[in-house]
């Protein structure tokens, strides 16, 4: 399989290979030409893909980084570390996702979810979403609560809790009824 060049999408084209090259005419123009390779592989031309699907299609990460940084600059140092993986063209999707995002609520409202979400280290477009879509991407932070001295833990008890107190035995006579010399 071998790209032709784009404004003759939908158009009809002729192949001749030999050898060496395979070559693509447009009504007996010669429009292409490809080194041949072996059947079942293929051979792309960045140069003759839409500028919208370049950066998919031959994996251009810092041109994908680019396109978000356009966005806004915590957008790009997002998409940034999005990427920073070990396999990092398995994360492109959640960068489309974060310039889709883009589309839906506008560049300031996305990079100031970005840089809200980078102060607090979570690198998760799904939490950018989540933002945007309740608009909580401007909310001020919850100031940090003060120490007292005591650290106190979650799910910690009040000190009350634990305090020993005489129970108090009642004795249950036949009909119900209790005296004071029961008691």
């Amino acid at each position: 399989m071998y790209s032709a060049p784009k404004h003759l999408i939908g158009q009809r084209v002729q192949a001749g290979a030999d050898d060496e090259l395979v070559k693509l005419f447009h009504r007996r123009q010669l429009v292409k030409t490809h080194p041949r390779q072996l059947p079942g592989s293929r051979v792309t031309d960045p140069d003759d893909l839409p500028a919208d699907k370049t950066a998919c299609a031959m994996r251009d990460l810092q041109r994908l980084i680019r396109t978000a940084t356009s966005h806004g600059p915590n957008v790009g140092i997002y998409a940034e570390r999005l990427l920073d993986h070990h396999l990092p063209w398995t994360a492109m999707r959640q960068v489309y996702r974060l310039l889709g995002l883009v589309k839906r609520y506008g560049e300031d409202p996305e990079d100031t979810a970005c840089s809200r979400a980078l102060d607090l280290d979570a690198v998760s477009v799904a939490k950018i979403a989540s933002m945007l879509q309740r608009a909580t991407e401007s909310t001020p932070a919850p100031p940090p609560q003060a120490a007292s001295g005591v650290v106190s833990a979650r799910f910690a008890r009040d000190r009350g809790e634990y305090r020993r107190t005489k129970p108090s035995w009642t004795t249950v006579i036949g009909g119900g009824a209790t005296t004071e010399a029961d008691k």
